[in-house]
């Protein structure tokens, strides 16, 4: 065991503007022995989340930031090689925040044990991990959405749009999806949306106007910026907007407020933010509902697989210039 070397991303410097390959160290060390109560764990597969560029600006936000000089934190999925807790055992397949690496150390009661059998192991990294609990909690708590209700998802191709869409069709609402170009619609079509706009193509207000006559129920936003802006205009009364992300900001010096927020009060609406952490003690709940309607075809789930830890950083850009379509994994090893 003492042989194994482990190749890791290690944050170097704080990004200015989009994520560089010169703002981590791509470095080696000897694999750590676990201590009581912990596991080694052989990573197969990294979650890529546009919550990781948060994670590496300095200030107050909901987790610290990655300090200079540590791995990079993500999310993986990996299998079990040594095992210090009775709880898990060697071969195991467990998920958590593990880091851009390969071989990762961590305390047993920090992981979850997922089974192969039941899904692919990418998919627990995206509609039935953080993503899909995200989305799953997201629109059924925060944005409340009802049968009836007209839905509108932003950055709808991606790791929690696709499943927001499909959960509030699972519901009985109507369902709208923003997102850029051709294929990403066609895509967001071919699973049940009701719509799909291209904000890259179309007017994207007169297109919201269109297919929302009667306005806007629920608006899940991960995007932020201009988008925003042109849904706060097409409000329904007493609307929902949930505020997950703001990916169109990130890699922007100063962010921007939404520029149309009158319509709040005009509309009555309210605008929540949510962090997926808050419901961690209900992901169980969350996670069996959305594995029987995969189970039962109502439910689909895309994963965008990238080979190769080395990639790491240009893999990671991929979610900001748009490239990636549904979830974003870098797979590390085969199982």
């Amino acid at each position: 065991m003492n042989a194994l070397v482990n190749h890791q991303f290690k944050l170097v410097r704080r990004p200015v503007g989009m994520v560089q390959r010169s703002d981590f160290e791509y470095s080696s060390a000897p694999v750590v022995q676990p201590g009581d109560g912990e596991v080694l764990v052989k990573i197969l597969y990294i979650s890529l989340d546009p919550a990781m560029r948060g994670w590496m600006k300095e200030g107050k936000s909901y987790v610290p930031p990655v300090g200079i000089g540590e791995v990079m934190r993500a999310g993986a999925v990996g299998r079990v090689i040594t095992s210090n807790d009775p709880g898990i055992a060697v071969g195991d397949h467990v998920v958590g925040i593990l880091g851009v690496q390969e071989y990762a150390v961590a305390k047993a009661k920090q992981l979850t044990r997922v089974d192969p059998r039941m899904a692919p192991l990418p998919v627990y990294l995206g509609t039935l991990g953080m993503p899909g609990m995200t989305a799953y909690f997201g629109l059924l708590e925060v944005g409340k959405a009802v049968a009836g209700d007209t839905v509108v998802v932003s950055g709808a191709a991606g790791a929690v749009g696709q499943v927001v869409g499909q959960v509030a069709k699972i519901k009985g609402c109507r369902v709208v999806g923003i997102a850029g170009g051709k294929d990403k619609c066609d895509y967001l079509r071919s699973i049940g949306f009701d719509a799909a706009i291209d904000y890259k193509n179309e007017d994207l207000k007169a297109a919201l106007k269109q297919h929302c006559p009667k306005g806007v129920d629920v608006y899940f936003d991960n995007v932020g910026g201009e988008i925003l802006d042109a849904v706060l205009t097409q409000l329904a009364m007493h609307a929902r907007i949930v505020i997950c992300g703001a990916i169109s900001q990130y890699n922007e010096a100063t962010m921007k407020g939404p520029a149309n927020y009158m319509s709040l009060l005009v509309n009555r609406a309210t605008m929540q933010g949510m962090v997926v952490f808050d419901y961690a003690s209900r992901y169980g709940e969350a996670a069996r509902e959305m594995a029987a309607w995969m189970a039962s075809g109502q439910l689909k789930t895309r994963e965008h697989i990238v080979e190769g830890l080395e990639t790491f950083p240009d893999t990671l850009a991929k979610l900001f210039t748009g490239e990636n379509t549904g979830k974003l994994v870098l797979k590390v090893a085969s199982s």
